[in-house]
């Protein structure tokens, strides 16, 4: 039987464990977090596996693993690196046509006259967003330039702190009114999809995040065609096997839809949210990365 190596305990190795199972492939935990590794007896450090599955959310222990297993990965350490961080993601969306938000890149520190002229090119209200964060976490909301240089001067406080290795932040158009899905695509093709929907009550509490870790619930949806295409562009032009993509689509008339992120270590849902059929494409994607193809 083939064997799977999963760096994350959690919710996706439980459920992909019996699925890939039943289709031939042994998920086994890739530990590489909270530990010590002994590069004295490298052949000790980590169970024998095949293949990976996503290079490991901390790049310099992911690195020791990487190097010491030396196996293939689905979603190696340059394809995360490409999703990971969202300017460098959405310059690539850019330069091959897929929509995305009006954004502007901030290296810091940026003088007051740059953030200012940042402002200005994407709109009020905006979002301030740092360049490497998951999970809506540091994410702003800016009506005006005061609310903004208030938030900026909030990152120059941690950006002077040696060890923060991301000085940029991104100054981005918000969507208004949008709707958030989360698009799942294998190689480039679309598998399934969720909507990610705060809560009523907190919808009129004024909260507008629609991160499933801040409260808001994924609800497995029949996306249309125009939307498909549009995740299956992104999954494409990152050239990423596994990939989730974020689309914000205004629900204010026009129906605007843009990319906003991606992410290539997304969490595996529940499977009645995909297609038919889902598994086996999981299933032959984990062969193909195995067999080198």
């Amino acid at each position: 039987m083939l064997r799977l190596g999963v760096a994350t305990d959690a919710e996706t190795l439980d459920r992909v464990r019996e699925p890939l199972a039943e289709r031939g492939i042994e998920a086994v935990h890739l530990p590489t977090a909270e530990r010590t590794v002994d590069l004295t007896a490298p052949d000790d450090a980590y169970p024998d596996v095949d293949v990976g599955f996503v290079a490991p959310p901390r790049l310099a222990e992911g690195g020791v693993a990487a190097a010491l297993l030396d196996v293939p990965w689905v979603n190696d350490r340059e394809a995360v690196l490409r999703s990971r961080h969202k300017g460098e993601t959405l310059a690539r969306l850019g330069r091959a046509d897929v929509p995305t938000p009006d954004s502007v890149v901030v290296s810091n520190p940026s003088g007051e006259a740059a953030l200012l002229d940042a402002l200005d090119r994407v709109g009020t209200p905006a979002v301030v967003k740092p360049n490497s964060a998951t999970r809506g976490i540091g994410v702003a909301r800016v009506g005006d330039a005061d609310s903004l240089l208030g938030v900026t001067d909030y990152l120059d406080l941690l950006h002077e702190f040696p060890a923060t290795g991301d000085r940029s932040f991104l100054v981005q158009s918000l969507v208004p009114d949008a709707r958030d899905y989360r698009v799942m695509c294998v190689e480039g093709e679309y598998v399934g999809a969720v909507e990610r929907r705060l809560p009523d009550t907190a919808r009129e509490a004024g909260r507008w995040k629609h991160n499933v870790h801040r409260g808001a619930e994924a609800t497995g949806v029949d996306l249309p065609a125009d939307l498909r295409d549009l995740a299956e562009r992104a999954a494409t032009a990152l050239d990423i096997p596994w990939l989730g993509v974020d689309l914000l689509v205004a629900d204010d008339g026009d129906g605007r839809a843009v990319v906003n992120e991606t992410n290539a270590r997304p969490t595996v849902d529940t499977a009645t949210k995909y297609e038919p059929g889902f598994y086996d494409r999981l299933a032959a994607l984990v062969r193909r990365t195995a067999d080198g193809a």
